[in-house]
């Protein structure tokens, strides 16, 4: 019962993470008085986070390899903790800055150990469904954190809305440290033999899909409140519940993806970034202020958006299963920099041609993605050698 229970504080846990990564956006102007910066520099919150996880993650997660993914989990949670606990109530922008960084250097430590600890509480024939769960915190953090931190700070202050943050991890925390049961003994390869699967061209064309379809995803994403309020002609209260719905889409099919994964991850995967341009199309074509047709699009959008953060994950572990874990560490790298590619691109579409420059921006790098997913196949197969196609096959056995 209790590993059965473990998964609910997994989840928690990321999304205290998420919300703690993204939480700032919410509370951004809040946070441009409080320290007196300016939009720029208040922006470093955000950029310097995702550029930390980026550029250490792999390493850091192939050094804590061989480290119990419950102690990951729990010291991280509990650095989380302290280091919003600190920021609730620094007056020094350097500080906060600092306390991102300290989070940021736990994050791809914590999220790999979550996942694999996900995975074990679930048999293997069911791993989709595993990581489809966890990442329902994952998803949860990103539409509910937002707007979690900045109610909290409108009704109690700057301060509340850390301790909101540091309550959540401290929570997932206390849960995981009871109910977690330890990490079965695993035969891991050694650092070097780890590394060994970046030799694998495959790996390789599964990364760089990955960024395709991240690039795809926030491309449109970063801007979506813009465009609802700007292009299609949304009051900002309605824009707010639109994003809501968004969510529910998002989580309906986080909860239904795992399942479709198990047991036909390439098609999901071919036809996830494909749906998603579809998504665009139809918010660039359809998207009004008559508000049930514009629900409709949204709800659609947001399973489109959120089937994309399970599906390259999956895809990217079916050729890297000697070595999941720094597997895992490669999919957040190739997240970040998507995320990063995609806010970058789209801010240069909207400046250049537009807000649509953005839904097409996000159409473009969808066919990418699905592009370089059938070069893939045709070269090497679903899978990447023989082994993982005899694990494949016993799986499905």
């Amino acid at each position: 019962m209790k590993p059965v229970r473990a998964i609910g504080f997994v989840m928690l846990g990321l999304f205290g993470l998420y919300t703690l990564e993204f939480g700032v956006v919410g509370i951004l102007p809040m946070i441009m008085e409080r320290f007196a910066v300016s939009t720029a520099r208040a922006g470093l919150l955000m950029g310097l986070f995702a550029l930390t996880v980026a550029v250490l993650g792999p390493g850091l997660v192939l050094m804590s390899s061989r480290l119990q993914h419950k102690k990951i989990l729990v010291v991280s949670l509990a650095v989380f903790a302290v280091s919003t606990l600190l920021s609730a109530y620094t007056h020094d922008f350097n500080v906060l800055l600092g306390m991102r960084v300290v989070s940021a250097i736990f994050h791809p430590m914590f999220y790999t150990a979550a996942l694999a600890s996900a995975i074990e509480l679930y048999p293997p024939e069911l791993s989709g469904r595993a990581v489809a769960r966890a990442v329902l915190g994952t998803t949860l953090g990103l539409i509910l954190g937002v707007p979690g931190m900045s109610a909290v700070a409108n009704a109690f202050g700057f301060e509340a809305a850390y301790l909101f943050c540091a309550g959540l991890c401290f929570l997932a925390g206390l849960g995981l440290l009871v109910l977690l049961p330890a990490s079965p003994k695993r035969d891991l390869p050694g650092y070097g033999q780890q590394l060994l699967i970046l030799r694998k061209p495959a790996l390789w064309l599964n990364l760089t899909s990955g960024v395709l379809t991240f690039t795809a995803l926030f491309t449109v994403y970063s801007y979506a409140a813009e465009y609802l309020q700007t292009q299609v002609g949304l009051e900002p209260h309605t824009v707010s519940i639109m994003l809501v719905v968004f969510g529910v889409g998002g989580v309906a099919s986080n909860l239904w993806i795992g399942r479709v994964l198990d047991k036909h991850l390439l098609r999901a995967t071919l036809l996830q970034p494909l749906v998603l341009a579809a998504a665009y199309i139809a918010l660039y074509a359809l998207a009004s202020t008559w508000l049930p047709g514009m629900a409709l699009i949204m709800l659609f959008w947001g399973a489109a958006h959120t089937c994309g953060l399970i599906c390259s994950q999956l895809w990217l572990r079916s050729v890297s299963k000697e070595a999941p874990d720094f597997a895992t560490s490669l999919y957040i790298t190739a997240a970040n920099v998507g995320v990063m590619l995609g806010s970058s691109i789209g801010g240069w579409a909207i400046e250049h041609l537009g807000l649509p420059g953005a839904i097409g921006s996000g159409v473009l790098f969808g066919i990418l993605a699905t592009a370089l997913i059938i070069l893939k196949v045709a070269i090497y197969g679903v899978h990447a050698n023989k082994q993982d196609a005899r694990e494949a096959r016993i799986s499905a056995a």
